[in-house]
């Protein structure tokens, strides 16, 4: 049986409510030649039951993983894939049937291109209304993905493509030395910024980064993503993803101080003048939180002084 042409992977860990329709989902392709693996991030719940299920399908792959870590469980997807072209989908989110098409065909049509994502759009649990405190910014944090219906070749890293719903060409990953595995969410904490980081990489080295509007899929919402904690807390760690990759890039030191500060005092304010708005006043509060957790990150870097004790000083990958 010859090499697929693109693998498709799931990274899990604990998602049994979720993973079994992310799983059918990649299944059902409309493809021709591809492969699925499912990455078990030392679950501890019904994963490997659910995967076993389905392995009788000659496309589908289990790997474990017993080291917690998404930039771990894809770089290990990323080993044991035998494709060129690698495409992540999160473990609560449904590819619609055209997904992986539509990423093989804009590889294949562009040399230059590293990485691609499409779009996104929200799967909200039965019978609930978004709340008014919920801005289509903030919307953004629980996955939702939309530059229109065009292809768009991305030039500014935060219009990255999400993690939910993305692609890379392996030489590329292979290039930069896979994911960095000081980014990306470990266990429960939200800890981010791999892909944008990934994106910063790919355009310094003259690769392209394109928004894909066909390749699809839906994400979950799930219920306890609902909560003004939930996002204030997904700001916090925002703010401390934001801080490890500017040290991963070499724009560690006093700066981020004064940056992190200034944009604290920006957020508040607009919190405030937008008080009668909920959904610009919480989104607002959410950014100066996040700053705060930016700020707590860059004093420790600053205060650890032997760079080799920082938790990112080294990159294999930034320079």
């Amino acid at each position: 049986m010859s090499d697929p042409q693109i693998s498709a992977i799931i990274c899990t860990y604990n998602r049994e409510e979720y993973l079994s329709a992310a799983i059918d989902s990649l299944l059902q392709q409309d493809f021709y030649s591809y492969e699925v693996i499912v990455v078990d991030n030392a679950s501890s719940d019904r994963t490997r039951e659910i995967v076993g299920e389905r392995l009788s399908n000659p496309r589908l792959n289990y790997v474990y993983e017993p080291i917690l870590g998404l930039s771990v469980a894809r770089n290990t997807g990323a080993k044991e894939a035998r494709s060129p072209i690698l495409a992540y989908l999160d473990d609560d989110a449904v590819a619609s049937p055209l997904w992986l098409k539509g990423i093989y065909h804009a590889y294949q049509s562009n040399k230059k291109l590293a990485i691609a994502g499409g779009k996104v759009t929200l799967l909200w649990p039965d019978g609930f209304t978004p709340p008014k405190w919920l801005s289509a910014e903030l919307a953004g944090n629980l996955g939702a993905y939309d530059l229109g219906e065009e292809i768009v070749y991305i030039n500014n890293p935060d219009l990255t493509p999400r993690g939910v719903n993305y692609s890379l060409r392996r030489s590329f990953l292979e290039q930069v030395g896979g994911f960095n595995t000081k980014l990306g969410r470990i266990g429960t904490n939200l800890l981010s910024n791999e892909e944008l980081h990934m994106t910063e990489l790919a355009l310094q080295g003259g690769w392209q980064v394109a928004y894909l509007p066909d390749a699809q899929v839906a994400h979950n919402v799930a219920l306890e993503r609902l909560e003004r904690i939930w996002f204030l807390n997904r700001g916090w760690w925002q703010g401390i993803s934001e801080c490890y990759r500017e040290q991963l890039s070499g724009r560690a030191g006093s700066r981020q101080l004064l940056r992190g500060g200034e944009r604290m005092a920006r957020g508040l304010y607009k919190s405030v003048k937008h008080f009668r708005d909920p959904a610009l006043r919480f989104d607002n509060l959410v950014y100066a939180y996040g700053q705060m957790g930016y700020l707590s990150a860059a004093v420790k870097g600053f205060l650890k002084r032997p760079k080799s004790d920082l938790p990112l000083s080294n990159s294999t990958t930034g320079k």
